[in-house]
Parts: C-alpha cells; sequence; structure tokens
C-alpha cells in the first residue's frame, strides 16, 4: 500500500490553557500554604480551608468540562488500520500491564501518520502484538494523536486488518498533542509561588508571634539539626527542610526526618502529612480531640519514590515540573496521593496504607 505521510499538528498554546495553568498553581499554591500555615499557627478554619480547597477547585473543574466530554462521547471515532512498529511493557507484573506502541496509522480517506500511545494489555493477550502487525484502531477525528487499538473489532475490520499489508511510515510524519511550551509551566509555577505568598503575606503576623507569648525563648527559634536540614517542631505541628541538592526521595530521608519530629513523643499522632521534594510538614492532631488522625511513624516511606515514579510516568503529564505527597484519613481510611503537574496538566493517584496504588485519575 502506497502511503502518503500527514504533517504534525503545529505547536500552539491558547488563552484559556494558560489561565487554566495559572489557576492551577494559583489553588495548588494556596492550599499548600493553608496547610503548613494553619498547622503552625493552629488555625483550624485556615487548615480545613486548605483541605477543602483543592477539592471544591476540582470539583469545579470537573463540571466545566462536562460539556466538552458530552461533546467527545458523542462524537464517533474514525476508524482505520495501523501496523505495530515497536511495542515496549513500561511497568507492571500481572493483570493488565501498560505497554507502550508506536504505530504508523493508515485512514482510509486521509494522510497516514505515526504516533506513540500507551494502552493496558492483559498479559494474556500480550502474545498477539508484535511489531509488523496490522491492527485496529479508533481516534478523535480533531485529536489523531489519542489513537486507542480496538480490542475486539468488527469482523469486517477483522478481515481487512488479517489480510492488509502496510508500510512504515517515516518518523517525519509523527503527531503528538501539540504542547503548551514553557509559557505554560511560567503560568503555572508564577500562579503556585502567588498563592503561596498571598497566604503567607495575610497571615506573617500570626506566623512571627505564635507561641512567643508561653514559650521560653530557647523554644520558639528552630533548631538546626545539621548543616543540610532544618527541623522546626511546635505544639501543633513540625517542619524539616532539606538543604540544595537533597530530596525526600532519597533512601531513609523521610524516616530520619520523621524521627527527628517524634522524637520522644510515642504516642504522637498527626492529622496530615505533606512531603514535597525538599519540604516535609506533618500537622499533629491535638490532644484529646475526636479527629481522623494517625501514626506518622507508620507510614510505608520505602514505597514513595516508586509512586511519585509511577505518578510522573505513567498519567499523562509530560515533563512533569513538580510533584507533592498528601497524607491523611479525612474519608475514614488512610489515603496516600500523590499530585504530579507538567504541562500536560494535573494528574494524581491514591493508595493505602501499605503503599498499593488503589485509584488513578490521569491529566485530561
Amino acid at each position: 500500500m502506497t502511503i502518503t505521510p500527514g504533517a504534525p499538528p503545529p505547536t500552539h498554546h491558547t488563552p484559556l490553557a494558560l489561565a487554566r495553568g495559572f489557576l492551577t498553581g494559583g489553588v495548588a499554591g494556596t492550599s499548600l500554604a493553608a496547610l503548613v500555615v494553619g498547622g503552625i499557627i493552629a488555625n483550624v478554619p485556615l487548615f480545613v480551608a486548605g483541605l477543602l480547597l483543592p477539592m471544591v477547585y476540582g470539583l469545579l473543574f470537573f463540571l466545566a468540562g462536562a460539556p466538552r466530554r458530552a461533546r467527545e462521547a458523542d462524537a464517533v471515532p474514525r476508524t482505520a488500520l495501523a501496523v505495530i512498529e515497536t511495542l515496549k511493557a513500561i511497568g507492571g507484573e500481572s493483570g493488565d500491564i501498560p505497554v507502550r506502541f508506536e504505530l504508523s496509522v493508515v485512514p482510509d480517506d486521509e494522510p497516514a501518520y505515526r504516533v506513540e500511545t500507551t494502552q493496558d494489555v492483559n498479559l494474556v493477550d500480550l502474545s498477539d502484538y508484535r511489531p509488523r502487525g496490522v491492527v485496529v484502531v479508533q481516534y478523535p477525528s480533531d485529536r489523531p494523536w489519542r489513537v486507542r487499538i480496538v480490542k475486539r473489532p468488527t469482523p469486517e475490520w477483522e478481515d481487512r486488518a488479517a489480510s492488509a499489508r502496510l508500510d512504515s511510515v517515516p518518523e517525519a510524519a509523527k503527531v503528538a498533542a501539540p504542547p503548551e511550551g514553557c509559557a505554560f509551566a511560567f503560568i503555572l509555577v508564577l500562579g503556585l509561588l502567588l498563592g503561596a505568598a498571598a497566604v503567607t503575606v495575610l497571615f506573617r503576623g500570626d506566623l512571627l508571634n505564635r507561641d512567643d507569648a508561653t514559650k521560653p525563648p530557647s523554644a520558639a527559634r528552630p533548631t538546626v539539626s545539621s548543616t543540610s536540614a532544618t527541623t522546626v517542631v511546635s505544639s501543633a505541628s513540625g517542619t524539616v527542610t532539606l538543604g540544595p541538592g537533597q530530596s525526600f526521595l532519597g533512601k531513609g530521608e523521610l524516616d530520619r526526618a520523621v524521627g527527628s519530629l517524634t522524637r520522644g513523643e510515642d504516642t504522637r499522632q498527626a492529622l496530615t502529612v505533606v512531603v514535597q521534594e525538599r519540604l516535609l510538614s506533618i500537622v499533629f492532631a491535638p490532644t484529646g480531640a475526636r479527629s481522623p488522625e494517625f501514626d506518622p511513624r507508620a507510614l510505608p516511606y520505602d514505597r514513595f519514590a516508586a509512586l511519585v515514579e509511577e505518578a510522573r510516568t505513567t498519567l499523562g503529564v509530560h515533563s512533569p515540573t513538580n510533584w507533592q505527597i498528601i497524607t491523611d484519613r479525612l474519608t475514614g481510611s488512610l489515603v496516600i496521593r500523590v499530585v504530579v503537574t507538567g504541562p500536560g496538566g494535573t494528574a494524581s493517584l491514591d493508595a493505602d496504607g501499605q503503599g498499593d496504588v488503589v485509584r488513578r485519575l490521569p491529566a485530561r
């Protein structure tokens, strides 16, 4: 079959995408700052607002996208044949595993093109896919990069795939989702910084004066545990900040940091634990309060690095710029939520108290 390669879509970004990035960054920065500041100054309404803000934003974002999703659901996808150029399993050991395919897609009435896509394939069916094999695919007419392999095509398309002989499409005809560019990442980070700064400025008086009236001078000053980490502990919260070039994903870093915040407190429970690249924050449960608390020393910290890596590579966020882990028991059971943000949007996954993934929310 003779193939006429098509041209890849142009790179662009829209004002709406930039506004969404700024708002997402602002919500993330405001929420995190509200959790940390609210815990430090023991301001319960501020702390609760920090928990509720991303939930409300997520709900509004979901509702705002409902019309678009309805239009996409009503649109009839295009069906075409494609030849598998390469395939590679990128994770998993049992059941459905994600597989990255590189395909040459050959529509009947449009130019052919090359595309990469990731799709879950059951281990039992993995042998059905091989390089140079012909498969049936579907994709939205306005987003040809969102190709999905049809696992059970109609008899007509199944017969066409069995008898087709397709040529490869050159690399020059590869298509992908239009990147947002550097402007999106800049706007996202700007929104995050402004959101965090707004909360810090509004409550700077409480931060400067916290506990000064009841604590001796030595207790009000941060204690430096080493030249590479700073630890601050109060009755309501504790934070550990690592020095440049370090990360809490390093082996043993989180265990040591949590130990420095809970040393000598055998029964000290937490309301939430927030982990970023170089910042650990724990908000402790008030003594005697009936709240959804948990033991911060019992978390599966050895699984955190793997969870972050899985969120960064399997949820559709290309070139993620930042991540954070939020652990709480607001819904009753312990939830470890990993949130990653990048030019492709925001995505998250939830894990249980043993560090096993129980839910994924890919980027949209």
